[in-house]
């Protein structure tokens, strides 16, 4: 049987240094990274992101974790769906495995995790509903290009009554609307894309002579999915880590 919540969480947290409360937070993937950065010592913990909370961000952390397991030889499937859902037997069950192959492998010694992960801190999770007023206001703050500020309320004038009032509850709540469905719209296209890209993954893993083939099925694929458009650049720290993410996507 394999170790308990709490014993899990206590090796956690001793280890990484961390605040772990739920095992649940480790579906963001930076945890995990670094407990294998433990036994290898060469993930490149300064792109994993400590304290995120949107699903795209851990799939960036698993993607990190997955190109490891490739270079290493670790033949155990991650089940990455799964676990950025956050859910807690998910998470524990890799956990424990993760735990059982530490015990294995871990080479001994001083494992500075601090300097390892560049001071970050916390792992992140799901995010907590803020409230509605909160969300609106803060959206539409955004979508004018301007910071959020006290309420004139907050700062002792008076707040606008009557129908402009209710013009400005009007304008937040659709754009409130307007934001999370094209935050829904964005989602489920990644998924779409990222379900593609583990079967080309899978594809290259069992045959890895159909990637060499450069007018081939699956290079063609790769070129759709990676190709950019004018005025679109790829962010400094993703052209960085390119090299890395070559030898599994």
């Amino acid at each position: 049987m394999g170790e308990s919540r709490q014993e899990l969480l206590a090796w956690l947290n001793n280890l990484l240094q961390l605040n772990v409360t739920k095992v649940e937070q480790c579906g963001t993937g930076a945890a995990l990274c670094q407990i294998y950065d433990s036994v290898f010592q060469d993930l490149p913990m300064g792109r994993v992101k400590f304290n995120v909370n949107t699903e795209y961000a851990y799939l960036q952390n698993f993607k990190i974790l997955q190109t490891a397991f490739t270079r290493h030889g670790i033949e155990r499937s991650i089940p990455v769906e799964s676990l950025v859902k956050c859910k807690m037997q998910d998470n524990l069950e890799f956990l424990q495995w993760s735990k059982r192959y530490w015990d294995q492998y871990f080479p001994g010694g001083d494992y500075d995790a601090i300097s390892r992960r560049k001071g970050q801190a916390g792992v992140g999770g799901p995010p907590a509903a803020a409230p509605a007023s909160a969300r609106t206001s803060g959206v539409g703050a955004a979508r004018r290009g301007t910071t959020p500020t006290a309420t004139p309320a907050a700062r002792g004038t008076r707040a606008p009554t009557g129908g402009a009032s209710a013009a400005v509850l009007q304008e937040n709540t659709q754009l409130k609307q307007t934001v999370e469905g094209l935050e829904r719209e964005r989602d489920f296209y990644f998924s779409k894309l990222r379900d593609i890209e583990l079967l080309l993954q899978q594809a290259v893993e069992a045959d890895p002579e159909i990637e060499k083939d450069e007018g081939g099925f699956v290079k063609n694929i790769q070129q759709i999915l990676y190709s950019t458009e004018e005025g679109f650049e790829i962010p400094a720290e993703a052209e960085a880590g390119a090299v890395d993410d070559q030898e599994t996507f």
